[in-house]
């Protein structure tokens, strides 16, 4: 198919507060010292008191990349919110943060959500409207706030995430840089082993509820076993579509799920430590922002630069894979 024009213009980065030390959780939850450290992999993270909005947190990170860009606010003719958990079930998230953002009024926004992967998908969804010109400088925003769904009694998963939000500001470009491939996988068959049962129809008032239905829920050993079935293969065939090896990739983005799962994306997936983009021990998995995180941080550290190639890769809630190949 070849490359699909798409450039991005700059990105910006909004955390809700200062980094809270995994020793401080230990006092908090009332564990021995380096307890948390040793099970999350995590030494900080940010994490909201009940006064954050995760609008305004999108907001702020879609505010830092337009100084960055050099555009302002009206410059935006589309929003795109990539967040896994809304801000509320109706309306979209996507009008709260323009409403924060204080946008001109008539701005489209709607949202775009595969979970962990939302902003892969979300970024694929804009490269489509960018080349039939229905659109020509999009913000696409992931803001969460992973620790209101935490039950703090499940050390399987209450540790292992942070809040923040990442946005990026795309445009076609001059065809120069953007997507060389694109692939979605969700094995709906393997089951739900990460979830938040309530906010829709399944579990409310009249369909009936317990409070647990409110947090996340996670069997992480067996979304481990079915994510690393597949994990091999899934990687191949997107640097197959992308016509290049791992070997022509400069930096590989992943979500950043665990440390566990970082680990094994560097072993199983026999990518070298300078080509993985890891900041999982100092923002802890953020959900849909984590790979938009990663990836302004490695543009920020200067890990890559202006024509360097990319791969994106995120695992999502019901077994989904999304990843991209970008030449920047």
């Amino acid at each position: 198919m070849g490359l699909v024009p798409l450039e991005i213009s700059a990105m910006g980065k909004a955390l809700p507060s200062t980094p809270v030390l995994s020793s401080e959780l230990d006092a908090r939850l009332g564990k021995a010292e380096g307890y948390v450290q040793k099970r999350s992999g995590i030494v900080s993270r940010s994490l909201a008191d009940s006064h954050v909005s995760q609008a305004e947190l999108g907001a702020e990170a879609l505010h830092n990349a337009l100084r960055t860009a050099g555009w302002k606010m009206a410059d935006v003719d589309l929003l795109i919110s990539a967040s896994a958990i809304p801000v509320q079930a109706l309306p979209c998230t996507a009008t709260h943060i323009l409403r924060a953002a204080q946008a001109p009024d008539g701005t489209p926004g709607f949202d775009v959500n595969v979970s962990c992967a939302s902003f892969v998908a979300a970024l694929e969804v804009a490269s489509g409207l960018l080349q039939i010109g229905r659109y020509q400088r999009i913000a696409i925003v992931s803001a969460e706030l992973a620790s209101r769904g935490l039950n703090w009694d499940d050390e399987e998963s209450s540790y292992l995430f942070g809040d923040g939000a990442a946005c990026a500001l795309v445009q076609k470009g001059d065809g120069s840089k953007g997507i060389l491939a694109t692939r979605l996988e969700n094995h709906v068959l393997e089951g739900d082993f990460c979830e938040i049962r309530a906010g829709g129809t399944r579990a409310n008032p009249r369909a009936g509820m317990q409070e647990h239905d409110f947090y996340f829920k996670m069997q992480g050993r067996k979304v481990f076993k079915i994510a690393s079935r597949f994990i091999n293969d899934y990687q191949d065939a997107l640097l197959a579509q992308a016509g290049v090896t791992l070997r022509d990739v400069d930096l590989v983005v992943p979500h950043q799920a665990s440390h566990l799962a970082m680990q094994h994306i560097h072993k199983q997936l026999d990518i070298p430590t300078h080509k993985l983009m890891d900041i999982y021990a100092t923002h802890g998995n953020q959900v849909a922002a984590s790979v938009p995180t990663a990836l302004y941080e490695a543009l920020h550290q200067q890990r890559c630069k202006a024509g360097d190639v990319v791969m994106l890769i995120a695992t999502a809630a019901s077994v989904s894979f999304a990843g991209m190949v970008l030449k920047l």
